[in-house]
């Protein structure tokens, strides 16, 4: 069986389900396993592309290329 007949099956099987402590259960293994797979994704930087992005940052800064927070908060509302 191919994953995605197996995710199909999981996903009828959890439809089923009547027990809110079994999926609370669920929720939190797939909640831990996400967790884990963001990590695993996670490549921390260099410490030359730290100082790279520093460089840049402060740069964009004295050159008046950035956004206060306010205008950040006033584009999202």
């Amino acid at each position: 069986m191919n994953i995605e007949a197996r995710k199909i099956e999981f996903i009828q099987e959890f439809l089923k389900l009547q027990s809110e402590e079994a999926i609370s259960k669920l929720e939190k293994i797939l909640k831990k396993e996400k967790d884990t797979s963001d990590e695993r994704l996670f490549k921390p930087m260099t410490i030359d592309e730290l100082n790279k992005r520093i460089d840049k940052s402060e740069s964009d800064f004295k050159n008046n290329r950035f956004k206060t927070s306010s205008e950040l908060l006033a584009k999202y509302k």
